[in-house]
């Protein structure tokens, strides 16, 4: 292939990266608007139904730990492979709980193997992309857990209403095997990957580490807990992720039951909600990326957004005077589209404050303190809505939580900004 042609296979990479993003929220998705049905058919309490989210986040936690260093160490083709295999045949046995206890055993494995999806994504796009590219690409593949969420609201009403609950796992955890076919055939790192252009090659390599940070030294896992870097994904993940579980878990609920929400059919409310965070997803990651491009210190680009969205995720609190579903609707739209514009920006500053060979590692532990506080949260929300429900009073234990939710991103905001005031990219 002539040097002089620029190819993009990069974008490519990370398509097939959305793909998969898509996928794990997808399965992800479906126990929550399961719900309703569910907790009719086996009888459970708002706690039941905490413990199994409990139960799968406690999983995500270790596994993120396992992830991380699994994927440094194999690779990102194999070690994103064995990820997919284990959380689709997880998904699949879903279909075989008859109890709460069945289904916190099929969601431990659920939450073991879709660990690794943003530890081998982040560490794609740190293969793959150069600094200025990726806050954009971030941006681009984590829109897949707002896409994900949209199939699963548009798909497993339908699978319901014709098969049946059982089938809903079956059918959405034969995808993740497709996918699967595809990466083994399309993907591999640049250095290996025949159909990238030396051109893209260099370009990508050109806006990649300097040349006197080492590409093949390695960082010593319990090593990273000694950087204040590390401690900023642990707070700006370990905050503000049991906030997306809680939105994710527990918004078709309080749609059914706020607003007499029909799960059975496909929702646009919800819909409209989780499309919302496609707009943050790639918003945010194009925002903090044009900042860089015009010069900006990186690490001040990314802050600068993470502030901006911190104080627009405040008006989270103002839903508990919605009167009617469509303002509810507007606000949490907003409210995740904020989050996953978050989110972005904190992945991405994984990929620029590590070098590649730790950045799995490092997005790996600031994912499990994600999932540390998600274990937590839940015991939070079920103990609150169960205490409101006997009270005759729902609504106002979601507004404690959504009050919660929206002071959560400034505090952690104000926590990264004291740890970066003056911190550099480790070099090894």
């Amino acid at each position: 292939m002539p040097a002089s042609r620029m190819t993009n296979y990069r974008w490519f990479v990370v398509f097939l990266v959305f793909i998969a993003t898509t996928i794990n929220y997808l399965d992800r998705q479906i126990i929550g608007l399961l719900k309703p049905i569910l907790e009719k058919e086996f009888s459970w309490s708002e706690t039941d139904f905490a413990r199994i989210v409990m139960a799968f986040t406690a999983a995500y936690a270790v596994g993120l730990l396992l992830s991380g260093w699994f994927i440094d160490k194999v690779g990102s083709k194999v070690g994103y492979a064995v990820m997919i295999i284990i959380w689709s045949a997880a998904g699949m046995l879903h279909a075989l709980a008859r109890s709460a206890v069945g289904f916190g055993l099929a969601r431990i494995g659920l939450g073991i193997g879709e660990a690794g999806n943003y530890p081998a994504g982040m560490k794609t796009v740190a293969e793959w992309f150069p600094k200025k590219e990726r806050g954009l690409a971030t941006g681009l593949f984590n829109a897949g857990t707002s896409i994900g969420v949209v199939v699963a609201v548009l798909l497993v009403p339908y699978i319901l209403r014709t098969y049946g609950w059982p089938d809903v796992f079956w059918i959405t955890g034969a995808l993740g095997f497709v996918w699967l076919v595809a990466w083994w055939i399309f993907y591999d790192v640049p250095a290996r990957q025949q159909r990238l252009s030396p051109a893209e090659r260099d370009y990508i390599l050109a806006g990649q580490e300097s040349s006197g940070e080492s590409q093949t030294a390695s960082v010593s896992w319990a090593s990273l807990f000694a950087y204040r870097q590390t401690w900023v994904l642990i707070v700006g993940k370990g905050l503000i992720d049991p906030i997306y579980w809680f939105f994710l878990f527990w918004l078709p609920s309080y749609f059914s039951a706020m607003f007499a929400l029909d799960l059975k059919k496909p929702s646009w409310e919800l819909m409209i909600i989780y499309l919302a965070t496609t707009l943050g997803s790639i918003g945010g990651g194009y925002f903090s990326s044009q900042l860089v491009r015009r010069g900006w210190p990186t690490l001040k680009a990314r802050k600068t957004v993470l502030l901006a969205f911190a104080v627009i995720e405040l008006s989270v609190i103002s839903l508990q005077f919605a009167t009617n579903v469509w303002t509810a609707v507007g606000l949490l739209s907003l409210a995740v589209a904020v989050h996953q514009a978050w989110a972005t920006n904190v992945f991405t500053l994984g990929s620029d404050l590590f070098p590649k060979q730790a950045v799995s590692s490092a997005v790996g532990i600031g994912g499990m303190a994600g999932a540390v506080g998600g274990i937590f949260f839940p015991i939070l929300v079920g103990s609150l809505l169960d205490r409101y429900r006997a009270e005759g009073n729902l609504s106002g234990g979601y507004n404690v939580l959504f009050t919660i939710c929206g002071f959560t991103y400034l505090i952690a905001w104000g926590i990264i900004h004291l740890l970066t005031r003056s911190i550099r990219p480790i070099t090894v």
